[in-house]
């Protein structure tokens, strides 16, 4: 690969980085964030306080400040699953995804609450809080994220993941699974149980395994990691197989669908799991992934199908279902956009447009959406995917040639820079979610 391709691939992703934090201001509809703030107000609750919601709760104050916005999450700290991975590598604290929501407050002047929003009256715009207050609407905004499907894998419920953890919801699990691997012995097989689609964050498992081998090569040299998995394709596929063989050698071994890799019945107290033909398979430290739905205040408003997801109009995110209702995030049923905190925050934007115009009685603005997602197989090996997303004859597609992977031949200095353009894509949009760390 020559220097000037080289250039011109890291180029387009700076470009698109760029197009990301620059986003906001079409989404805005070519007006100044201020300029509408004598539109007409109303009171918009946004449940959820993750990269779709938070985002939401900002960019409606930012589009009109007279709008009155609450936003309501239990959780006075929020862990973001980007970077979590690290965390389990050894290259992060949990201090270090921490952030909280004193910006949206002082800042912005978002009411925040911290309860868990229990039920959603759609007719009567009004939702129901577990410390028993009630919120009435004038457009609700969901950012759920995901639950699982307990027993979808049979023996895998909520008790057998304090054994097992999924850690696939950033916080205790993910402290708890750091625990089994300090605590296995050296010589021992870490096996993640890896879902089909769709499911949040679809490289997410991959750079798990990745960031568990960088352990492991660090403090248990002798020590391995299966993946077992129930489809026979994964994003970046050949980038990370590629960085596994350059970094572990055969320390991770991957095992897809048509292997016999769909894992159909776990054994929590034994650390044990089946196989959908019969084979089974001992681990030291079991992490498995569950099936996922829209979490479950998606389903309480009516929001969801048949699928457990949401599906949405394209242009404005409302929901199809119900009226007044805007969901962003993992929730949604958005291809081929992926479950993604770039694209929960791209569409937090598109929603606080569309809801800022509607309230004040002009059309949406036209929108558009990026996604930026970065992978560490190791500390210095990074990897990327981008893309561009707009509406075309009435769904979202990809614009073609917009986007693009990490070069497959790319030399360890580009690598390195991938890596350290991670942190800085990490830092910028947790900047512009949530303003500060903890």
């Amino acid at each position: 690969m020559s220097h000037d391709s080289q250039r011109q691939g890291v180029s387009r992703r700076r470009f698109l980085q760029g197009l990301g934090a620059a986003s906001t201001l079409p989404l805005l509809g070519g007006l100044s964030p201020f300029a509408i703030a004598n539109g007409s107000a109303g009171r918009v609750v946004v449940i959820g306080g993750g990269f779709g919601g938070a985002t939401a709760a900002k960019y409606l104050k930012r589009a009109n400040p007279a709008i009155e916005v609450t936003l309501v999450e239990p959780a006075e700290v929020f862990y973001t699953c980007p970077f979590s991975n690290l965390f389990l590598g050894g290259l992060r604290d949990m201090r270090s995804i921490a952030h909280g929501y004193d910006e949206l407050r002082d800042r912005y002047g978002v009411r925040v609450v911290h309860a868990l929003a229990e039920d959603v009256d759609p007719d009567g715009h009004r939702v129901r809080l577990s410390n028993g207050e009630t919120l009435a609407y004038d457009r609700l905004v969901l950012s759920p994220g995901i639950d699982f499907r307990w027993n979808a894998l049979e023996g895998y419920d909520e008790a057998a993941a304090e054994l097992a953890p999924h850690a696939w919801k950033a916080g205790a699990q993910s402290e708890l699974l750091r625990r089994q691997l300090e605590e296995m012995d050296d010589g021992g097989t870490f096996v993640m149980v890896a879902p089909e689609n769709p499911f949040r964050c679809p490289p997410g498992p991959y750079e798990r395994a990745s960031m568990v081998a960088h352990y492991f090569s660090q403090h248990k040299p002798n020590s391995k990691v299966l993946i077992l998995d129930a489809k026979d394709n994964f994003s970046k596929q050949g980038l990370f197989t590629a960085g596994w063989e350059r970094l572990y050698g055969d320390r991770i071994e991957w095992v897809g669908l048509s292997g016999d890799g769909r894992v159909t019945r776990v054994d929590a107290e034994n650390l044990e799991v089946e196989t959908e033909f019969g084979t089974r398979h001992r681990a030291d430290v079991l992490n498995v992934i569950p099936p996922q739905k829209a979490g479950f205040i998606a389903e309480r408003a009516g929001v969801t199908d048949e699928s457990g997801w949401v599906p949405v109009k394209a242009e404005t995110f409302e929901s199809e279902r119900v009226r007044d209702i805007y969901v962003v995030g993992d929730a949604t049923v958005a291809a081929p956009m992926p479950k993604s905190g770039f694209c929960a925050n791209n569409q937090a934007k598109v929603v606080a447009a569309a809801i800022a115009a509607d309230l004040s009685g002009r059309a949406a603005p036209e929108p558009y959406w990026t996604n930026t997602c970065y992978s560490l197989i190791g500390p210095e090996y990074g990897i990327s995917v981008a893309g561009v997303y707009r509406v075309q004859e009435g769904v979202i597609a990809e614009v073609e040639g917009a986007g693009g992977l990490s070069p497959a031949d790319a030399p360890d200095h580009i690598r390195a820079l991938e890596a350290e353009y991670a942190v800085g894509w990490y830092n910028a949009i947790c900047q512009d979610t949530w303003g500060t760390s903890v």
